[in-house]
Formats: structure tokens, C-alpha cells, sequence
């Protein structure tokens, strides 16, 4: 099977290297195993013959073997992460140059902070240093890049950088790349709630009043007063981390699982799940094009089944009044 994977002695000799070699030792793989050469022309061929059916608009993907591939090639995990953040950089390219709209992946879970120190400190040391490598990486695929996440669980030497990132690429539209670390989807629904209610309640503030001892009150005495009183299904999507993307069309977990992990529980409803035996590191344009391939069989029971969900969204089902009992 032809794809692209790591050279025979990269995982062996990588650990070995400072992490100033090891950073120039990523920008040379990257840029001579993914952006050009051969491998560039043969991606563009597989591509064209898959652009002659609907291609997804969001994938979104939960990266998960990591571990396991250091375990199967007798390394420490720190190599499996690192040659899981080269699989990712190579998956990035390929959606890219595949005409995927949103690329969405599951780096770091809050419940994964509760795992050793060593390993949250390597996950945290390559989300660090994969931000001056996706920087440059923009300069030769235009794309906006957004950290989704309560971002204040990092430390400020990822923080800063990441929010300087996701500034300096903001006008970028072509293809958006979210990173969701320190997120789960129970953290982003409260935070979302969250917002919503303080929003909704600045806004009674400055055309109702409010009343002290009883709360939120309008003119009349009511607690609302219409519909503008009332947090409608678009308040809280909008505060969502993942706010910026349209809901997922695929959903990939690697390594044989299907659980979703709490990963975006919101916007997967109306998502193709796709579940692949492959540890993370070992995904590549096969494994991609397999699902794009699968998408577009069942492209249109997929459709309808969004159709049916806006439908319901815009109907009476989440209008202020309860329908009546016949």
C-alpha cells in the first residue's frame, strides 16, 4: 500500500535529539515528505478522482493510538505523540489540498490533565512547538487557525502564542484548522450556557431594569416579556467553542474505538461516524480517501437527515409556547 509514513529511522533516533534539533529535524520532514515531491503529485491525481462526487465541508477527527504505535515500535510515548503531530500536519495538508472546508481534531482533553505529569508535559511541549511550525506552514497554505478550549487552562507560554496565531490567520477563510485542547463538549456546553445568560441578562438590564431582590424583572413586573427575554437555540451555539464551524460531516476516531470521548456531543448529531482499526500515526491518504468515499455513498441520507434537523430547529418545537394537547 503506497502512503506516507515516517522513515525507518526517525522514531529511533528523534529522542535522542535536543529539542532544537528536533523542531529542525520536523521542518525538513515536513516540507520534504508533505509539501512537495512525488507524494505532492500522486495526493492531487487521488484527489481529483475523489472531487468528482460531494466532498465533506467539515471533517472532524479524534486522534487516538498514539501510545499504542510507541508501544508496537518499543519506543516511549513521547516518540508515539511526535509521530502522531507529523500524521496530523499530513493529514492538515491533505484535507487542505482535498478542498475539506474545516478540519477539526481532538488534541487534548481537560480529563486528559489528570493523566502522568511527564505526558501531559510532552502533549503541552508539541502544542507549543507545532505553533511556530504551523506559522509557517500558512505561508504556503493559506488557512485560519483557531484554538478551541478553555484556553486558560494552558500556560501562558502556549496561550499567547496561540492567540497571536489565531489573530494573525483570522481573515483567512479558504480552510479554517481548529485545535481543541483543554476542551470537552460538557465544558463547552456550560461555558456556552454561560455566556448566553450573561448576555441575555445585560441586555434585560438595558431595556427592562432590573429589580434587586427578585432578579431579572420587566417593566410590567413580569419576569419576561416576550421573546427577547427568552435564550433561543442560536444564543447558545454562538458562545460554543466550535462557534465558527458548521457542524461536523464526518467524525473519525482511529485505533478500533467508538466511543466520542466527550468530543463535540452538540454538533455531531447529524454526523457520519466513521471508526478505523489504524493507530493515528499510521492514518493516511488511503485511510482518508476510504472515508471521503464512504461519505459520498451515503451522501444523501446524511443530507436529509440535516435538512430534517434545521427544520425542527426553525419549527415550533423550540417556540416559547407548548403545543396543544388534542
Amino acid at each position: 500500500m503506497l502512503k506516507w509514513k515516517l522513515p525507518k529511522t526517525f522514531v529511533s533516533t528523534f529522542s535522542s535529539l535536543n529539542r532544537e534539533e528536533q523542531f529542525d529535524m520536523e521542518k525538513g520532514v515536513i516540507e520534504s515528505k508533505i509539501l512537495s515531491g512525488w507524494r505532492s503529485i500522486f495526493r492531487k491525481c487521488v484527489f481529483r478522482v475523489l472531487r468528482v462526487g460531494p466532498i465533506p465541508s467539515h471533517i472532524a477527527i479524534i486522534m487516538d493510538g498514539n501510545r499504542r504505535y510507541a508501544k508496537t515500535k518499543k519506543v516511549d510515548k513521547g516518540a508515539g505523540y511526535e509521530a502522531g503531530t507529523l500524521a496530523l500536519l499530513y493529514m492538515l495538508v491533505c484535507c487542505y489540498e482535498l478542498g475539506v472546508k474545516h478540519l477539526t481534531v481532538y488534541a487534548f482533553s481537560i480529563d486528559n490533565f489528570k493523566r502522568k505529569p511527564e505526558e501531559v508535559q510532552k502533549v503541552m511541549d508539541l502544542v507549543r512547538e507545532s505553533i511556530p511550525l504551523l506559522t509557517r506552514m500558512v505561508k504556503r497554505c493559506p488557512m485560519r487557525v483557531h484554538f478551541a478550549g478553555n484556553l486558560q487552562l494552558l500556560g501562558a507560554d502556549i496561550r499567547i502564542p496561540a492567540e497571536r496565531l489565531m489573530e494573525s490567520t483570522a481573515d483567512n477563510s479558504k480552510f479554517v484548522f481548529t485545535i481543541c485542547v483543554a476542551y470537552n463538549s460538557t465544558d463547552e456546553i456550560l461555558h456556552a450556557v454561560r455566556e448566553s445568560c450573561r448576555e441575555k441578562c445585560d441586555h434585560i438590564q438595558e431595556i427592562s431594569g432590573i429589580d434587586g431582590s427578585n432578579g431579572l424583572q420587566g417593566k410590567n413586573g413580569d419576569i419576561h416579556e416576550g421573546d427577547q427575554d427568552l435564550i433561543k437555540l442560536e444564543d447558545i451555539e454562538k458562545h460554543m467553542y466550535m462557534g465558527i464551524a458548521p457542524d461536523p460531516d464526518i467524525l473519525i476516531r482511529t485505533a478500533g474505538e467508538y466511543r466520542l470521548s466527550n468530543f463535540l456531543l452538540w454538533q455531531t448529531s447529524c454526523s457520519q461516524l466513521s471508526s478505523s482499526f489504524t493507530l493515528w500515526p499510521k492514518f493516511g491518504i488511503w485511510h482518508l480517501a476510504w472515508v471521503v468515499l464512504d461519505f459520498q455513498r451515503n451522501h444523501p441520507y446524511f443530507g436529509k437527515k440535516k435538512k430534517a434537523a434545521v427544520d425542527l430547529a426553525n419549527g415550533s418545537y423550540f417556540s416559547s409556547s407548548p403545543p396543544s394537547k388534542s
